[in-house]
């Protein structure tokens, strides 16, 4: 009997950049993206007020219990679109009534939603980042939960659970 092949690990499409002049984090002691240190991390830009970005909340949950012991965290890096959606307690609040468990980055001012995203910015948008901080899968808007899942798998060397 011959041992499943490796998977092919994912291209790489770009560096990550560091998550600066953040105004707080929700969720977590850590008070960088780099103390989180993982095999893989999930970034996902999203705001809570968005309708695409709390249809994608359900399959994030999916995938950091499947993921999680293994070596996977979720970064959630929460950009407002409207004013009432800068308070840290209803951004709290919201990810409590949604599920999303993973740290949040408050990203308020929208400084790294802009600095990652150049001129075309979306919620939700999905990377994926190796240890590294390369990224080697992004996505935008919902959907490609496939695609997120195997990469994740491929990084961290593991079967795919779904």
């Amino acid at each position: 009997m011959s041992a499943e092949p490796t998977p092919a690990l994912p291209e790489v499409i770009g560096q990550s950049e560091p998550l600066r002049d953040l105004d707080g984090w929700l969720q977590t002691d850590a008070e960088s993206i780099e103390e989180l240190a993982a095999p893989v991390t999930v970034v996902q830009f999203w705001t809570f007020g968005c309708y695409n970005c709390k249809n994608t909340i359900p399959h994030l949950q999916d995938l950091y219990q499947a993921y999680g012991d293994e070596g996977l965290e979720i970064v959630g890096v929460h950009s407002p679109e409207f004013d009432f959606e800068k308070d840290p307690a209803a951004i709290q609040a919201a990810a409590e009534d949604l599920g999303a468990s993973w740290p949040i980055a408050l990203d308020t001012r929208k400084t790294n939603f802009r600095s990652w995203q150049g001129t075309r910015r979306f919620w939700p948008r999905t990377y994926v980042l190796d240890a590294d901080g390369a990224i080697r899968f992004e996505h935008v808007g919902e959907g490609a939960y496939d695609e997120l899942e195997g990469t994740v798998a491929a990084l961290l060397q593991v079967p795919q659970a779904g």
